[in-house]
C-alpha cells in the first residue's frame, strides 16, 4: 500500500513539473503572442464626446429605472395595501410574494398609463425624432410625473421637507418646488395613506379573531390556537364580500 501511494505521488509530481515547464516554454515562445485589447480610444471630435455622454446618461437612467418605478409611482401604496390584506387574513405565504408584486406592477401600469402616455408623446418621441434636445426631453418627461406626485402629496409633508431644505413655501406656482424635495414628500404621503387603508382592512379580521378567541376561551379550549379556527372564517368573509374587487377598486379610486 505504501509503495502504491509513493508511486502515485511521484507520478503527480512529474505531471505538475511537466505542465509547469510546458507553460513556461509556451509563454517564452516569440511566435505565440497574446492578443491586445485596445477598445478604449480617445474621442476625436466633440460629437463623439457628446454621444459617449448620452450613452452614459442612458445607462444611468436604466439602472435607476426600478427605483423610479417603485418610488415615483403608485406602486408603494398598492404593494403595502396588498401586504396588509395578506397579513390581515393571517396567511404569510398566500398569495406568494411573486403574485403580489406582479399584481402591484400591473395595477401600477394601469394607473400610470396616462402619465406614461404623456411622457412618450411629449418627451420620448420628439427626442427620438431629434426635434428637441436631451435637456428639454428630461424637462418634458419630468412634468407629468411631478403633476401626479403633487396630487398625492400632502401639504404637511411637503412643508416638512421645504423647511429642512431651507426653502420658501411656493405661493404662486408649484414649479418652484425642487424635485428632490417633492419625491420624499410624495413617498411619506403614500406610506401614510397605505397605512390608513391597511388599518381599515385589518378591522373586520380583528373582530373575527376576537370572536373566535372569546368563544374558545368560554369553551375551555385554551390549547387550540384561535388562528386555526378563525382563518377559514376570514377567508369565507373575504370571498363573500368579493374582497379583492373592493381592495383594487379602492386603490384605483384613490388615484383618480
Amino acid at each position: 500500500m505504501k509503495r502504491f501511494i509513493n508511486k502515485i505521488a511521484i507520478i503527480f509530481i512529474f505531471l505538475v513539473g511537466k505542465f509547469t515547464i510546458d507553460c513556461t516554454l509556451l509563454l517564452a515562445a516569440p511566435e505565440n503572442n497574446l492578443p491586445v485589447l485596445n477598445f478604449i480610444k480617445p474621442s476625436g471630435t466633440p460629437a463623439e464626446t457628446a454621444t459617449t455622454l448620452q450613452i452614459l446618461i442612458a445607462l444611468t437612467v436604466l439602472s435607476l429605472a426600478p427605483s423610479i418605478l417603485i418610488m415615483m409611482t403608485s406602486f408603494i401604496r398598492i404593494i403595502i395595501v396588498l401586504s396588509f390584506v395578506r397579513n390581515g387574513m393571517g396567511m404569510q405565504q398566500v398569495p406568494p410574494n411573486q403574485v403580489l408584486i406582479g399584481l402591484a406592477l400591473f395595477i401600477t401600469f394601469f394607473i400610470m398609463a396616462p402619465v406614461f402616455s404623456d411622457i412618450n408623446k411629449n418627451a420620448v418621441m420628439p427626442y427620438l425624432n431629434q426635434q428637441i434636445s436631451t435637456e428639454e426631453a428630461f424637462k418634458r418627461a419630468e412634468k407629468p410625473l411631478r403633476d401626479f406626485m403633487f396630487k398625492q402629496t400632502r401639504e404637511k409633508d411637503l412643508a416638512l421637507f421645504l423647511h429642512y431644505a431651507k426653502l420658501q413655501k411656493p405661493v404662486n406656482s408649484l414649479d418652484d418646488v425642487p424635485t428632490y424635495v417633492l419625491i420624499p414628500s410624495f413617498i411619506i404621503s403614500e406610506l401614510k395613506t397605505a397605512f390608513q387603508m391597511g388599518f381599515i382592512i385589518f378591522l373586520p379580521f380583528l373582530v373575527i379573531d376576537m370572536i373566535v378567541a372569546s368563544t374558545l376561551m368560554s369553551m375551555g379550549m385554551l390549547m387550540l390556537p384561535p388562528i386555526m379556527i378563525s382563518l377559514p372564517f376570514k377567508i369565507l368573509l373575504f370571498v363573500m364580500v368579493d374582497g379583492w374587487d373592493l381592495v383594487i377598486k379602492s386603490l384605483i379610486a384613490g388615484f383618480h
